[in-house]
Parts: structure tokens; sequence; C-alpha cells
């Protein structure tokens, strides 16, 4: 393998890097406690990707108990520079059906008791995640899916959820007069923290189900349902992903949101040169 940077991170299963050739297995300390597995890392079309399951290899860890801070730290100390955050979604919207793909541009936090920043002092910092999602990899994204002959929605708010359980009826049904598009466990905070250390961050949202049934008439979404579409069109995610890879430029120094966390200092007036921020 070669000693090219890692500056692309994909959280992802085994499933998106078992097939590649000369995978090294890299383990991160962190300050925040270990991340969910060792980052696996493989050439992707001439670059080093690192690959990192969010459940770990096993899918022993739910949603509310992934140590998203440790894993986001651990592509940070790698040096990525820009994240892809693949996930399976509810669909909220009777016109995004199970097996269309959709990449989004807004969230909703519906999650509680989280870490959910890494900055706890003593700078103080505001973070403003308005447009969060990277507008070239989201644009990349985008033509990938298509190209791939997959319904792709452009944009969509993801709500997401503190899980491990599903939403009642009435919260699906709130969710959906709200105008949210699809629904999930994991996209925050994990993909926030990405852009708190000023990585670029796109998601790429497959639809396995339409959540407790409600907009479509249909059954309540169970475990067993989101696996089978899941498995079906896991292909089709690994492909889309590895293809946005080889898209990415060649120079990623303009990607994510590093110079604007300069002006995040909520403590201006005792501002020194010197100070380091845990971004540096």
């Amino acid at each position: 393998m070669s000693r090219e940077p890692i500056e692309i991170g994909v959280f992802g299963g085994s499933g998106f890097y078992s097939l590649l050739e000369n995978v090294q297995e890299i383990k991160v300390d962190t300050p925040y406690g270990p991340p969910s597995d060792s980052v696996m890392v493989a050439e992707v079309s001439g670059r080093r990707v690192a690959f990192l399951p969010r459940h770990g290899r096993s899918h022993h860890l739910p949603p509310h108990k992934v140590n998203y801070r440790a894993n986001v730290w651990a592509f940070h100390k790698l040096g990525v520079r820009a994240v892809i955050s693949p996930c399976a979604v509810g669909s909220l919207q009777r016109h995004i059906e199970p097996g269309h793909f959709l990449v989004a541009d807004q969230f909703i936090d519906r999650t509680s008791g989280r870490a959910d920043t890494f900055y706890d002092g003593p700078i103080t910092s505001h973070i403003s995640p308005a447009d969060m999602y990277d507008k070239t990899l989201r644009a990349l994204a985008i033509q990938a899916i298509r190209d791939h002959g997959i319904v792709c929605h452009e944009s969509g708010t993801v709500v997401v959820i503190q899980g491990p359980r599903f939403s009642t009826k009435a919260e699906s049904e709130w969710f959906t007069k709200m105008g949210w598009h699809i629904i999930n466990m994991t996209q925050y905070p994990e993909n926030y923290l990405c852009h708190e250390l000023g990585m670029g961050v796109v998601n790429i949202s497959l639809v396995t189900d339409y959540d407790s049934g409600v907009v479509a008439e249909t059954s309540a979404v169970t475990a067993h349902d989101v696996l089978e579409v899941f498995k079906s069109n896991a292909e089709k995610a690994r492909a889309v992903v590895l293809d946005l890879i080889g898209r990415l430029p060649a120079d990623l120094s303009g990607i994510g949101s590093r110079e604007s966390l300069a002006f995040t200092r909520g403590d201006g007036h005792a501002a020194h040169p010197a100070d380091l921020r845990i971004f540096d």
C-alpha cells in the first residue's frame, strides 16, 4: 500500500472494504475512549481511504451507544478531510420510496443525552450547522447515484431519533406533517461532529421502509424489514460510495468548514494568537 495521506473516510461496515486488496487494520487511541472498531485502510482509485463501521464489525453497538466523538476524532487524527456517511433510513414522504437514495442537506435532532460536541472549554465556541453538509461532496454524490441508474432525491431533511426503538405512529405522523423527509438514528451527532472539526461531510441515505407505515398505509417497520431491503441494495450502496471516492478532487484542501471555524470563538475578547483550538 502507498504512503499517501489518508484524506477520505467512510463510516461503513465490512461490505464497503471486504473485497478490496491489502486492507490494513489501524487502532486509534482517542481522548474520548475507544472508537467503535479498528479503522480499516485500503486503496481506492489510487487513494488511501479509512473505513470505520459505526456499529462495530459485529454490529454490537446500538445507535445510542455509539461513541461518535471517538469515531470522528479517529478520522481527524488520521488526517481525513472528506467524510462519506452512508446509512439506512425510513421514508416520511410517500414519493420517497424504499430503494431510492436521498442526499440530505438538513437535519433535525431528536436525540437525547448523546455526547455531541468537542467544544467543552476552556475556549468557548459556537458552531453553526446551518449548511453543514458539504456542497461539493453533495453534488458529486448526487451525480454518482444517478449514473448508477438509482432514483436520487437531491435534498431532504433527516430527523434523527434516539433509538434503538422505532417511532410510534403519532410521532411518524408528526414528522411527516412537519415536512421532514427521512428518519434515522445515527446522522446526529456523527455528521455534526465532523463539521466541528472542519471536515467536509456528505450523507448518502438508502431508503429501506416507510417508518411506522402511516404515510403509505403499510405495516410498521421492523428490524427484519430494514435488514432485508438493505441487504438487497447493499451492492448498489457500495458501488456508489467507491465510485464517489474516485470522483473526489485531488486537492481536498477546499473541502469542509475549517476556515469558518476561526470565527466561532465566544470569548473573542480573551483570545490570544498563541491559543490552540481543538481542530488545530
